[in-house]
């Protein structure tokens, strides 16, 4: 297995995957399990990773994804959703889950809760904590693409589609979810153009700031 850094240089957004190959299940369960358990803000997990599998579906989802090949020609596709809100019943449900994962009582987390909803309610509007969801989801896909580059499988994250109908196509209004970003994984096929050009990054010291 490549150390972090050279996973980090082996790794592009790869435009053109084989469509030969495919993902044993190992894999996609760690690169799955490493986007569970990612973190995020108070822990509160406003996503949900959809594995699309139907072929159809997605050939569906490469249409209103202005038809990019990836969609369809990549091993596996999934699209990271966030919730539209944060309501306290989805609160008592984490305060549930946290209760049991720490072998105690809800009652002894009540004043996390409370400290909880009041950050939730301190935010102006539900817009603001739409997009404060939406902004953890990409914790969740950094986590993946650098378990994805450890374990040598391909990966391209993308926006480039028709969010509503993304979100009609894979029944999220229902769930009270947005889609945000979709990853496609897989190999990449040795033509593809993008595999040829070198990594450009700028230098440590344009990037980093020691005060």
């Amino acid at each position: 297995m490549k150390n972090i850094t050279e996973a980090l240089m082996w790794r592009y957004a790869t435009k053109k995957f084989d469509t030969n190959k495919k993902l044993n299940d190992e894999a996609l369960n760690q690169i799955l399990e490493a986007g569970r358990l990612s973190p995020s803000s108070f822990g509160l997990q406003p996503w949900k990773f959809i594995l699309v599998e139907n072929t159809e579906l997605r050939a569906k989802l490469r249409e209103a994804g202005y038809d990019q090949a990836q969609i369809t020609e990549a091993s596996h596709v999934l699209i990271i959703a966030s919730r539209n809100d944060l309501s306290e019943d989805y609160v008592d449900n984490y305060m549930k889950s946290t209760a049991l994962a720490q072998n105690v009582t809800v009652d002894t987390l009540s004043e996390f809760k409370s400290y909880l909803m009041n950050t939730i309610s301190s935010k102006p509007n539900a817009e603001v904590i739409k997009n404060w969801n939406a902004r953890q989801v990409y914790i969740s896909l950094g986590i993946m693409l650098e378990t994805a580059a450890l374990l040598e499988v391909d990966t391209c994250p993308m926006e480039g589609f028709e969010n509503a109908k993304y979100d009609e196509l894979l029944g999220l209004n229902e769930l009270g979810y947005s889609s945000v970003v979709m990853l496609t994984l897989g190999y990449r096929d040795e033509s593809d153009e993008s595999l040829k050009r070198a990594k450009s990054r700028f230098g440590t010291e344009e990037i980093i700031i020691r005060k």
